[in-house]
């Protein structure tokens, strides 16, 4: 089983120092689960030309995968689903829409209708975090996703974007979500 991680956009160029992706590194290491945390191409706007290929192709996301996306990386991560199916998904400050960012809309993520009984059907489970006080992300973004993927939902108070302006180092609910999925 491998846990490939999906940073959002413009996360510079070292995914090992992205947010609490180091400390799901080495906490689901010590689970025995395979970690894929690569640097991806066009890491500034995070395009779907070249993200999608690289997760299915190059990372060889699979039926026994469970992908992890922040941000922009959760957009990649709901496109993938459409095209292959995977163990699991963690989507973590999840949007549907460019939002009217400029490089949301240069990502290619938003051009196309969602398949969404499609990204639904091809994990076994999703799960979402969101946070009420994302300043990027509005809350009824995740909540529409909850509603169309029926996800496992998880809202916070005050966790921000889950990095970025509130800078968070670690993410132990991800860990113990996980835990309690590969037992089952």
């Amino acid at each position: 089983m491998k846990v490939i991680l999906l940073p959002g956009n413009g996360y510079h160029d070292d995914i090992n120092k992205y947010y609490w992706f180091p400390y799901l590194i080495e906490k689901l290491t010590l689970l025995g689960l395979r970690i894929i945390a690569k640097n991806m191409p066009d890491w500034y706007l995070a395009r779907r030309k070249y993200w999608e290929p690289f997760i299915i192709d190059t990372l060889k996301a699979d039926n026994n995968s469970i992908l992890i996306g922040h941000s922009s990386g959760a957009a990649a991560t709901m496109r993938v689903l459409e095209k292959i199916k995977v163990l699991g998904a963690i989507l973590v400050a999840a949007h549907y829409t460019d939002l009217g960012y400029k490089e949301d809309k240069l990502s290619g993520y938003f051009d196309d209708f969602w398949k969404w009984p499609t990204i639904k059907m091809n994990a076994k489970w999703i799960v979402q975090f969101a946070s009420k006080d994302d300043p990027f992300i509005p809350i009824e973004h995740s909540r529409f996703i909850h509603k169309k993927l029926n996800t496992e939902y998880f809202e916070f108070e005050n966790e921000d974007h889950f990095g970025f302006s509130k800078p968070k180092t670690e993410f132990p609910e991800i860990v113990e979500l996980i835990k309690k999925k590969i037992k089952k």
